[in-house]
């Protein structure tokens, strides 16, 4: 049985790695990896959302006719 790993031990083990590197650029290497992978998990599971119709082209344009702004009263 997989057992879950803790937050603790994933900052460990990401930190062991970062120690490893030896430039700048292999960690915006690493920082863009991680950034793919996100991407990828997002597109997968807004693909699995429109296969099983949980989302549609009505919720896009909903959402894009939707006013997100918070209301600011100005004092006067």
């Amino acid at each position: 049985m997989e057992r879950e790993m803790t937050l603790h031990e994933a900052r460990m083990g990401l930190l062991r790695v970062v120690g490893q590197m030896k430039s700048v650029e292999q960690i915006q290497e690493l920082r863009q990896i991680v950034s793919n992978y996100y991407a990828q998990k997002v597109t997968e599971e807004m693909d699995r959302l429109w296969d099983t119709g949980e989302w549609s082209a009505e919720k896009n344009e909903a959402i894009l006719s939707e006013h997100l702004r918070t209301p600011y009263r100005y004092a006067k």
